[in-house]
């Protein structure tokens, strides 16, 4: 049995064809980034923007003759569009990179064939809601607060999954308690692991723990849409999307092609903290996806040897930055030894003590967002567009 590698992959897409005809995407220097995990693998193939909406059965193709290779459990290539200098951009409605192991179905197959107003964001079949919960930077305990969030939501009777968009940083699986890899179904859909009465799904199911991802901005995506679209959620109320810290490409790139019913920001209350804030705020607006609120989180430090309240890093600097932004105020979420311990075991705190100050926080601000989810976006907040950051 030959062994999979770079140069057996490229072997077999010498196979496939280039957009003229003349030769080969190989030869042509069309493929990149290839990536090799535990019988996956993923590639790019760097096509003119252009011909990218025409190129679909070229992306299959290729696919499709690596997926026989020895040794290969799933294939997913991207369509990398690159523009000339001095040609127009590809019209709107089509989006400049396509992804993932195989063809949707139902509605998204619909919308990928035009039939709809905007093929830019395709609908995920089931999933009723979408929401965002961001961070301008890392370190907020914005993971921490996707998971109790959706398990508050949860406990008040919403049907719920939860995404976790942190490639280079997956935190979920630890924070949930679950390990393994999810079964693929028939039409290499993957089934969503489960915890708590949640549906989850990472990459961190996909990869072992020690793997680094140096994937770059286009397999990213690829990997992302595969783990939203090609996932067998069934029917869900909202799907809470773990989104990655900062507002870079594969931010933007998951704000625009993703249908997000509203983004929640997650911030600490101290000055540097809240300027990230800030950008995470204006990048949602920027692509007209409205803010449901920010939370402050670690608001306070509580001592759990006399109780009292410690300030650690300020008080109050979310709230104030809530109103200038123009956009609600969730609610503070302080900080516990009970939090980081169960957090740490897997047993998030919603669930492991759920009549703690600091459960009762997350469904509060729960009880907030779903409220926010059934007025639909008349109740939610609007673009402010002064404060766009250019």
């Amino acid at each position: 049995m030959d062994d999979l590698s770079q140069d057996r992959i490229l072997e077999v897409l010498k196979q496939v064809k280039d957009p003229s005809g003349e030769s080969n995407i190989v030869d042509k220097g069309l493929v990149g980034d290839i990536s090799i995990l535990q019988g996956r693998v993923v590639f790019s193939i760097k096509v003119p923007a252009e011909q990218a909406p025409k190129l679909e059965g070229m992306r299959k193709a290729a696919e499709k003759v690596v997926s026989v290779l020895p040794g290969v459990e799933k294939v997913m290539a991207a369509l990398t569009a690159e523009r000339v200098p001095g040609q127009p951009a590809a019209p709107s409605s089509t989006p400049p990179l396509t992804g993932g192991g195989s063809a949707p179905s139902g509605p998204a197959a619909t919308a990928a064939s035009g039939k709809t107003g905007s093929s830019a964001q395709l609908d995920v079949p089931g999933i009723s809601k979408i929401i965002a919960v961001a961070s301008g930077k890392g370190g907020v305990g914005k993971s921490t607060t996707s998971v109790n969030l959706a398990l508050a939501l949860s406990e008040l009777g919403l049907r719920v999954g939860l995404l976790d968009a942190d490639i280079y940083g997956p935190s979920i699986p630890k924070l949930m308690g679950v390990s393994g890899k999810p079964e693929v179904l028939e039409g290499r859909v993957m089934k969503p692991m489960e915890a708590y009465g949640i549906k989850l799904m990472s990459i961190g199911f996909l990869v072992d723990e020690e793997t680094a991802m140096i994937w770059r901005g286009p397999m990213v995506t690829s990997a992302l849409n595969q783990m939203l679209r090609e996932v067998a959620w069934g029917e869900l109320d909202v799907l809470v999307v773990d989104m990655p810290p900062g507002t870079g490409d594969v931010q933007l790139t998951m704000a625009q092609k993703v249908p997000l019913t509203g983004s929640v920001i997650v911030s600490t209350p101290q000055d540097l903290a809240l300027l990230d804030a800030r950008r995470g705020t204006a990048m949602f607006q920027k692509v007209s996806i409205p803010v449901i609120g920010i939370i402050e989180n670690m608001s306070h430090f509580i001592c759990p040897d006399c109780g009292s309240r410690h300030e650690i890093f300020g008080h109050g600097g979310a709230r104030e930055e809530a109103q200038k932004l123009q956009v609600p105020f969730l609610g503070e979420i302080p900080l516990t030894m009970e939090l980081r311990v169960q957090s740490d075991q897997g047993r998030p705190v919603v669930i492991a003590h759920p009549e703690s100050a600091v459960a009762q926080a997350y469904l509060t601000i729960a009880e907030h967002i779903r409220t926010s989810l059934e007025t639909g976006e008349a109740g939610l907040s609007k673009p402010a567009p002064r404060i766009v950051i250019e």
